[in-house]
């Protein structure tokens, strides 16, 4: 066990989605949360990197920052996808492994999973098939930091761990229709469709894709767990263990906004990976559950989008 309380647990990346309900989960164990403004610390730097974990007497890291994006923006900033995800994980896990850090949690995603693979996705799945092209070069960073753990355990035996969060969404999502991923783009669309009166929502692709959703706050509560009482080389899935297609996810967020106009499909976009459900036996076998289900948390989002967004408040 690692025991939380009292802690200095650094986690990067808080001001967004992830690591600011990391940061609200930390805050219950007790644990003293170290954190730094991007403007003051550029993760992509190894000398600053350095510089601060040496200076920061840290217990535990967890790794939440990283550049991420629909398929849109994937598609249009390959090369930043992959150097800046390479460079944020590099120079922390090092940093880490020199100031002799009791505990680093690095975050990777389901998308590093073979397009193709086995439903549902058990965690040896990994590296076992070709990449989804939408996201290969931010599924191929990703399995460059598992394997980047896995590597420093084995040879300087660091208790470092990794965990494969699904689809995320919740308070502090991304709701940019050029960068944001399928749920939030969703809401925000329906919500501009009921403002305009439109008849008919446009979805991309056909639909037919299925995808598996957690709230950021489940995922957070998952994590915790992990940081705690996990200490193997191999990464552990984090997810509802339940699906929906994209059609259905539509439907269910107009049913929350309370848009009743047509879904229509732009059939010119891709459907990206045919489906992607994780097998969470492992984290359920920890004796976690999700508590939150997908129609409360698109719920308590839309309140929370509405509420943080003043420019689409009005509808």
């Amino acid at each position: 066990m690692f025991q939380l309380e009292g802690k200095r647990i650094w986690v990067t990346g808080h001001r967004g989605m992830v690591g600011g309900a990391i940061v609200r989960r930390l805050a219950r164990e007790n644990s003293e949360i170290v954190t730094i403004e991007r403007s003051e610390l550029d993760l992509r730097r190894q000398d600053q990197v350095e510089a601060f974990v040496s200076g920061e007497r840290l217990d535990g890291v967890i790794i939440a920052a990283g550049k991420v994006g629909g398929i849109l923006a994937n598609d249009r900033a390959p090369a930043e996808f992959l150097y800046d995800n390479l460079l944020i994980e590099a120079n922390v896990i090092d940093a880490a492994h020199r100031a002799g850090v009791e505990k680093l949690l690095f975050l990777g995603s389901s998308c590093i999973y073979p397009k193709n693979a086995a439903q549902p996705i058990n965690e040896d799945a990994l590296m076992t098939g070709a990449l989804e092209p939408t996201n290969e070069w931010y599924a191929l960073a990703k399995i460059a930091g598992v394997k980047l753990c896995q590597a420093y355990r084995k040879q300087y035996g660091c208790d470092f761990i990794s965990a494969m969060p699904t689809n995320l969404y919740g308070p502090g999502d991304n709701f940019d229709l050029d960068s944001s991923h399928v749920l939030p783009a969703l809401l925000r669309k329906a919500h501009i469709a009921k403002q305009n009166r439109d008849a008919a929502l446009t979805l991309w692709g056909s639909g037919a894709s299925r995808r598996e959703f957690l709230h950021v706050d489940d995922c957070a509560d998952a994590l915790v767990l992990l940081l705690k009482s996990y200490s193997v080389a191999e990464p552990v899935n984090v997810g509802s263990g339940e699906d929906l297609s994209i059609l259905e996810l539509a439907r269910l967020v107009s049913e929350v906004v309370g848009y009743r106009g047509a879904i229509v499909h732009d059939l010119s976009k891709p459907d990206g990976t045919p489906r992607k459900l994780l097998d969470i036996q492992k984290l359920l076998s920890m004796g976690w559950t999700p508590s939150i289900t997908l129609r409360e948390g698109i719920e308590a989002t839309y309140r929370w989008f509405c509420d943080s967004h003043p420019e689409v408040r009005a509808a």
